[in-house]
């Protein structure tokens, strides 16, 4: 049996690795081992996530949790390094952009274990953003880079990455989403919250550029505020961003208002419920962006700039900024909003693809 470790640390990461998981352990040569490196602690943020995934417990749990990247990064070099030592896989199998994704790839390489990048291939062009950085270091040095689509190896081959190192195989969260679309449906979150469907914005900010100085939080809570006007408004926010709201006491502008609801994080099913469910997303996320555009959904990313470009030429998706969002709302609401198409491969069968190509570059080893 080939062992394979995949690496899961914050909640985007369970998503991606969850599909990929099941179609490993449905063949009758690969061992999938879940690593979590515990960078996202919370248990919304993490457990609550592997249960809707139908997921197990994590074979290693590294419990390295919160810190500045340079803990975060360090903590997880000397922790994971120590499982592989003692439980050497054949494969490493990193996702996304986190700073466990870059410090697993180091520990793989460094190792002589070969390393696989979900999700290679995206850039902003952004070097201040940390997210950036950790792209740019784990498609360096990785030796297989799953991609979602062309302009993700459009970009890798004009760094100068052997096109035999890509494989595109599309975008493995329309699998998880795909997969769990019965319990999503049944979810029906809207109507716990006395909403009704294609009738309110749903709402994630999470990004140190807009929650971790007043300066950039302030406008888009007035955004907000004056958005909430027109339609309800529901504010799902990661912990970091109630920690903005509360230093800058910007919260009870958020919770004082009766068309808006102030929510925690929630379950994946009941999240995507709420996102199925939206007349539009106001958000910085980039899997938000992925998941509108599959939705047909308008999305409004509060960003200067995106490493998934293909949701704005093809999809759903624009960038925007706190004083040019009410007149983009106003336009969701007119009925306006330009209609996307999903890009290719973009089909729930990601993952299936993916472990065929494994297959293959296992048995050329």
């Amino acid at each position: 049996m080939i062992q394979i470790h995949l690496i899961a640390a914050a909640r985007p990461n369970f998503m991606k690795v969850a599909p990929l998981y099941h179609a490993l352990r449905a063949t009758d040569w690969a061992e999938p081992k879940l690593v979590h490196t515990g960078q996202h602690y919370d248990h919304n943020m993490s457990n609550a996530i592997l249960q809707d995934l139908r997921v197990p417990e994590p074979d290693f749990h590294l419990g390295v949790g919160s810190g500045s990247h340079a803990e975060q990064t360090g903590g997880v070099m000397i922790a994971y390094e120590k499982v592989c030592l003692e439980n050497r896989p054949d494969w490493i199998v990193v996702v996304g952009d986190v700073n466990s994704t870059a410090a697993c790839a180091m520990v793989g390489t460094k190792l002589w274990i070969p390393v696989i990048h979900l999700e290679a291939g995206l850039r902003s062009g952004d070097r201040k953003m940390p997210e950036e950085i950790n792209r740019l270091v784990t498609d360096s040095i990785a030796d297989v880079l799953w991609t979602p689509s062309p302009d993700a190896d459009e970009n890798l081959l004009a760094e100068g990455v052997d096109a035999d190192k890509i494989d595109r195989i599309g975008n493995i969260m329309i699998d998880s989403f795909e997969m769990l679309r019965e319990g999503i449906e049944c979810a029906n979150t809207a109507a716990e919250l006395d909403l009704e469907s294609g009738q309110y914005a749903l709402v994630t900010v999470h990004r140190p550029s807009n929650v971790d100085a007043a300066e950039s939080l302030t406008p888009i809570v007035d955004a907000l505020v004056q958005a909430a006007g027109s339609l309800p408004v529901v504010f799902v926010a990661h912990p970091r961003t109630i920690n903005g709201l509360e230093k800058f006491s910007l919260k009870e502008k958020l919770a004082d208002n009766s068309n808006i609801k102030l929510l925690e994080p929630v379950p994946y099913m009941r999240f995507m419920s709420l996102v199925t469910g939206a007349r539009v997303v106001i958000t910085d996320s980039g899997g938000l962006q992925e998941e509108t555009t599959y939705l047909g959904i308008p999305c409004l990313t509060l960003r200067d700039n995106t490493e998934r470009p293909v949701t704005v030429s093809m999809g759903t998706n624009k960038l925007v900024n706190a004083r040019s969002l009410a007149e983009n709302l106003q336009t969701v609401l007119d009925g306006k909003w330009h209609k996307g198409t999903r890009p290719p491969l973009w089909d729930g069968k990601t993952a299936e693809r993916a472990v065929e190509f494994l297959a293959q570059r296992s048995q050329q080893q």
